[in-house]
């Protein structure tokens, strides 16, 4: 792995465990009401984006750390559809 590759890994990881806090927070709680799902879906949307460019480019970061990534905000997707209706 070179320096380049490395700097990407940190950057996509910082950014992927960016959304962990939130899981847990909504998980434990079990409310959504504050947390808009059309900005969730956009981002996953735009995740599933990064990673059709990262296979193009072949580009082994990119790749990895959004589709990490996208399982975490499909988590989250999930959550605000599923605890939305039992409110």
């Amino acid at each position: 792995m070179n320096a380049i590759d490395a700097v990407g890994l940190f950057a996509g990881t910082c950014v992927t465990i960016s959304v962990i806090p939130q899981i847990i927070k909504v998980w434990k709680t079990k409310k959504v009401k504050q947390i808009s799902l059309k900005t969730f879906g956009i981002l996953t949307f735009g995740i599933m984006v990064w990673i059709v460019y990262g296979i193009l480019k072949e580009d082994l970061p990119i790749i990895l750390t959004n589709s990490v990534s996208l399982c975490l905000n499909l988590i989250m997707v999930y959550f605000i559809i599923y605890y939305e209706k039992e409110s």
